[in-house]
């Protein structure tokens, strides 16, 4: 069935606000219980205690995080890098290439969703040729031959869409050009870069397909397209073209960053916005209980308000199925912080749980679980 009738009516019992993430009643914590990830029907509650104020923690659904930075897997190809993170419909890596790739990938799998952390290149595909830079999300079509080329090594986040699309979210009543403009995406360009680039060199093209690799050599350079039409092509779109949706009277779900959606998952982007200015708003993220998604956020650079000891090139793993929110550290300030965020951060949502590569569980921080406890106590 297509559409959905949730047994859905409002109902208030006790001491409540009369909006959700305003005005709390004095002394209490507010926590989030929806369907649908934000979308579906939810009840705020208020509790006397932080419902992330557990002293101990026995089992494997706990928080995680990782520090993708010491991954120890440098290679000249993204097939080497190891898969972080993954079920049957997403598979994330952290690649640390060398800077110049000396062949062609193909991706047989799903879409690929890049995104450059550290470093600045040039990127050559069937479609032509592209500089790119850090904090660039690079989308490329099932099926593509790529290479980059560096003088310097570049770090980057890759995100498979396996077996689906990667497609841009609904923006409803914002229109079409909120959050940001089709216009700002750019596309590869059949300019001098790339007619530099071909010739009759022995070419090997590594495809992925079912998670095996195959090598098919060419005696030429096949990047050798003279034109192209059509409405299928990678696209380039930097997180300093979003322009966030906010509201400065109420704190907005995260699903409203939403950048690309896929089969069974949603890729997010947090940049730099103003606090809400209204002294009822709450001004960091709600605590909620997370039971319909799985959720990841990778750390590309800022000073992370809502979280403690974290870094750039850090990774959380926050699983569905129980509640989880700020620090606090950050909850001393729910509702009287100033200026504006400085962090920018990419979240990947997921419908089916994901399961923990071994190089991941290599640079894991096994702490993060005691980070929501009062420091003398952690340190206990």
């Amino acid at each position: 069935m297509s559409s959905k009738n949730w047994i859905s009516f409002p109902r208030s019992e006790g001491v409540s606000s009369r909006q959700a993430h305003c005005d709390l009643p004095n002394g209490t914590f507010e926590r989030e219980l929806g369907k649908e990830g934000f979308f579906g029907p939810a009840t705020h509650m208020h509790h006397a205690h932080p419902p992330t104020g557990w002293i101990d923690w026995q089992g494997p659904l706990r928080p995680r995080a990782f520090d993708f930075g010491k991954s120890q897997h440098p290679g000249d190809s993204p097939w080497e890098a190891p898969t972080m993170l993954h079920n049957p419909h997403v598979q994330m890596r952290f690649w640390r290439s060398g800077g110049k790739m000396d062949h062609l990938v193909r991706n047989g799998d799903g879409d690929e969703l890049l995104f450059i952390h550290e470093g600045a290149g040039e990127f050559f595909c069937d479609y032509g040729h592209m500089s790119f830079t850090d904090g660039d999300y690079i989308m490329l079509p099932r099926g593509t031959m790529w290479r980059i080329e560096s003088s310097a090594p570049v770090s980057l986040l890759m995100i498979e869409a396996t077996g689906t699309s990667y497609q841009l979210p609904e923006k409803g009543m914002l229109g079409p050009h909120a959050v940001f403009d089709p216009g700002v995406l750019a596309v590869p360009a059949l300019d001098e870069a790339f007619k530099d680039q071909q010739g009759e060199q022995e070419t090997a093209v590594v495809i992925k397909r079912r998670g095996q690799l195959s090598t098919v050599t060419y005696p030429f350079n096949p990047l050798d397209a003279v034109g192209w039409h059509g409405t299928l092509m990678p696209v380039k779109l930097n997180w300093r073209d979003i322009r966030p949706v906010m509201s400065h009277r109420y704190h907005l779900p995260p699903s409203v960053h939403t950048t690309f959606v896929a089969g069974r998952f949603v890729v997010c982007t947090f940049v730099p916005r103003p606090f809400e200015s209204d002294p009822g708003a709450l001004k960091v993220p709600f605590f909620h209980s997370n039971d319909d998604y799985d959720e990841v956020l990778f750390y590309h650079r800022g000073n992370f308000f809502s979280r403690d000891n974290i870094h750039p090139g850090m990774v959380t793993l926050h699983p569905c199925g129980f509640t989880h929110g700020p620090h606090p550290k950050a909850l001393q300030s729910a509702f009287t912080k100033t200026g504006e965020t400085d962090e920018v951060a990419v979240m990947l949502d997921t419908r089916d749980a994901l399961e923990v590569g071994d190089a991941a569980a290599a640079v894991e921080w096994t702490g993060y679980v005691d980070s929501w406890k009062p420091k003398k106590e952690a340190a206990e």
